[in-house]
């Protein structure tokens, strides 16, 4: 439950990750408390394999995110993200049913850790616009799983 209080404050940050920092608090204050360094050692080597299963079991082994980006600022939000997260980004044209508009839509396949700056970036550059995060359970290619 607090892991899920810590996810809800800093939205970027993983479950696995909460949890992780939470029980390393916990592990902590018991080694300076009770001077026991051993069982710390022993515990901060289950912590990390508990938080690479929980990615695991929730995420799946190569799973990636695919953000969609919808704003009139496509050229420098797609330049940044290629300068600042290393990250190509795929034009795809289409047409907004609302208002009846042609507009270019921004794909970027990332891995977890990439989302929130990538959404920080989109936000700088054009506070307006529209981003959709998905799951993508595999990505092939360049920068991704290899065939």
């Amino acid at each position: 439950m607090i892991g899920y209080l810590a996810k809800e404050y800093k939205p970027g940050i993983s479950m696995s990750k909460a949890i992780i920092l939470i029980d390393t608090i916990i592990v902590s204050l018991n080694v300076v408390f009770f001077k026991e360094i051993e069982i710390g050692l022993y515990s901060a080597i289950a912590i990390y394999l508990m938080g690479k299963m929980i990615d695991i079991l929730f995420e799946g082994i190569y799973f990636t995110k695919l953000l969609l980006i919808v704003s009139d600022k496509n050229e420098e939000i797609a330049q940044k993200i290629g300068e600042k997260i290393k990250r190509g980004t795929t034009g795809l044209f289409g047409k907004g049913m609302y208002t009846n508009e042609e507009k270019l839509i921004l794909m970027c396949a990332a891995s977890r850790g990439d989302i929130a700056r990538i959404k920080m970036i989109a936000r700088e550059v054009d506070p307006k616009s529209f981003i959709v995060i998905t799951n993508s359970r595999e990505v092939v290619g360049l920068g991704f799983k290899k065939t």
